[in-house]
């Protein structure tokens, strides 16, 4: 009996750590869809009817009409042809499968491991939760697209950061987990106390500067200026006029965006350099490891922001950015885990 229960458990395990893979596999993928403006080739929502591409010229052909009715073909793509149309198409097209596969993933070993009463309750109910995001963000992904098939040639900037930061949500619970797992423990992420508050402003700050990321990516923020570290020639760029306060919420001006998305890391670099210091000061010894981690990660991730732009925006380095930001946010997580009581 004991045998079967530890052999359950296991598999708990590995379940889980392939759904962070997929999940991470996922937000690759996305990301590279957004960079290659591939998310709005499928017009339709398809849950079941687009589980297989198309398969004959025909099809193909019906597919392509439907994407020349939005405006992103009418106003940017209006010289595509079918064959560059099967790229696009194929990038969302895969983005969508793993999203099937990942929801399937996760649902049918929940009801086995919910109704085998092996796991403890409050791993399941955390799984729970994190399957009820997962359903959130298909359907938040369909209305992220819906925003773009009619007034506007890419979709909401503010839906697509609704989009990231639940994938982000959802693979720091599965994290976070797989932490409580591994040292047979049940620390909570929310446990307010003066020791775990600074960690938790720390996955706060990163959270932000990816929802504002988000923001960048969809305005396409990152081709305005191209120089670092200056924007253009001042640190505050010319074209940012502030009448009033409501101003500074304009996240909607390409330049303010991008603003804040530099001064923002540059927070968070500031930010890790005054916890390494209180960590040290305060001789926190196992926090050393994981905290020379973080740094390093944060080194080659904003390393990465600024060679991006400077590049002229070049898809590799900015699909390298985006995924060191969720290496960035589990060394950020591991850092507080093995701090928090």
């Amino acid at each position: 009996m004991y045998s079967n229960e530890k052999k359950i458990n296991i598999i708990f395990t590995y379940w889980l750590k392939i759904s962070l893979f997929l999940v991470f596999s996922i937000i690759i993928i996305g990301g590279l869809t957004r960079l290659t403006n591939s998310g709005l080739s499928i017009t339709e929502w398809e849950l079941f009817k687009g589980i297989l591409p198309p398969l004959n010229e025909n099809a193909w052909i019906t597919y392509f009409n439907q994407y020349k009715q939005i405006p992103q073909y009418k106003f940017l793509n209006y010289n595509m042809s079918l064959q560059e149309f099967k790229i696009i198409f194929y990038w969302e097209y895969i983005h969508r499968i793993l999203a099937r596969i990942i929801g399937l993933f996760f649902l049918i070993p929940l009801i086995y491991f919910y109704f085998t009463k092996k796991i403890k309750s409050s791993y399941i109910n955390i799984c729970c939760l994190i399957l009820s995001l997962i359903i959130f963000q298909g359907v938040i992904g369909w209305y992220m697209v819906k925003s773009g098939l009619v007034n506007d040639i890419t979709v909401s900037h503010y839906r697509l950061s609704i989009h990231l930061i639940t994938a982000i949500l959802i693979i720091s619970m599965i994290f976070w987990l797989l932490r409580n797992i591994t040292f047979e423990q049940n620390k909570l992420f929310f446990k307010l106390s003066a020791a775990n508050l600074p960690f938790q402003i720390l996955i706060f700050l990163i959270f932000t500067q990816i929802i504002i990321g988000a923001f960048v990516s969809g305005l396409d923020a990152g081709k305005i200026y191209q120089t670092w570290p200056l924007m253009g020639n001042h640190y505050i760029p010319d074209d940012l006029i502030f009448l009033e306060i409501a101003d500074i919420l304009k996240f909607d001006d390409h330049s303010l965006v991008q603003f804040y998305h530099r001064n923002f890391a540059y927070l968070i670099v500031f930010y890790v350099l005054i916890l390494s210091v209180v960590i040290y000061k305060q001789k926190i010894t196992n926090l050393y490891k994981p905290l020379r981690i973080l740094i390093l990660v944060l080194i080659i991730q904003a390393l990465l922001g600024i060679i991006t732009l400077v590049s002229g925006l070049n898809i590799y380095l900015a699909s390298l950015h985006q995924i060191t930001s969720v290496i960035l946010v589990f060394s950020a997580l591991n850092l507080y885990y093995l701090r928090t009581k």
